[in-house]
């Protein structure tokens, strides 16, 4: 029997974890504009979510997408990242376009991870040790894209033991359909899949 949506995510072991919810991937000057306008009804709901999680208790990581203008230390074996590479949009470690978008804050309280390789949040970056060091061990997944960066994390974090949590209208793919049995089809297999209103829920009503 599944435990108790309430149980999973005790706000003393939960971290809400957001995937390049930036301003160069799904801000006004994205890199990926399809992506951007895909995501535009997420960014509201991730942001009622990092609020209830601050008032909670519940620690707040973002996770950004960086590449240097010399491209050191950044990944090419891909074609996302040639495409990346064309866009006149630079993600320039400490820019605009690679910061956290202001409707998340970040809040004082909150922890930004920048990576400059990897498909994964939870890939050059620091996330797994940072996490481990607050106690947590149930993420709330969130962000972009269950294409690749959401499904990477879901699946890294699967694999270091922690539980996953994906309210589906706190994360984005393209297209919509695709990214709707993507997580029906694999992530549920993961993760518990729910909403941002009832992970809300389920925090108002802990002890």
């Amino acid at each position: 029997m599944a435990p108790d949506l309430s149980e999973v995510v005790d706000p003393s072991r939960t971290a809400v974890v957001t995937s390049e919810v930036q301003a160069g991937v799904v801000g006004a000057r994205s890199a990926l504009p399809e992506l951007a306008a895909a995501a535009a009804p997420m960014i509201p709901a991730v942001a009622r979510l990092c609020a209830g999680a601050r008032a909670a208790g519940v620690a707040v990581v973002h996770c950004t997408a960086a590449r240097r203008a010399d491209g050191r230390g950044s990944n090419d074996n891909a074609r996302l990242f040639a495409g990346v590479r064309k866009s006149p949009v630079a993600l320039l470690p400490g820019s605009p376009e690679a910061s956290v978008v202001p409707e998340l804050g970040p809040e004082p309280s909150d922890l930004v991870l920048t990576r400059l390789h990897g498909l994964s949040p939870m890939t050059g970056t620091d996330l797994d040790p940072v996490l481990r060091n607050l106690g947590v061990t149930t993420i709330v997944a969130t962000g972009v894209s269950v294409n690749v960066a959401v499904t990477n994390l879901v699946m890294d974090a699967v694999n270091r033991g922690y539980q996953v949590v994906v309210p589906r209208d706190a994360v984005a793919g393209l297209p919509a359909d695709y990214a709707a049995a993507v997580i029906d089809r694999t992530l549920a297999l993961l993760a518990t899949i729910t909403t941002v209103d009832d992970v809300l829920a389920a925090w108002k009503g802990a002890p």
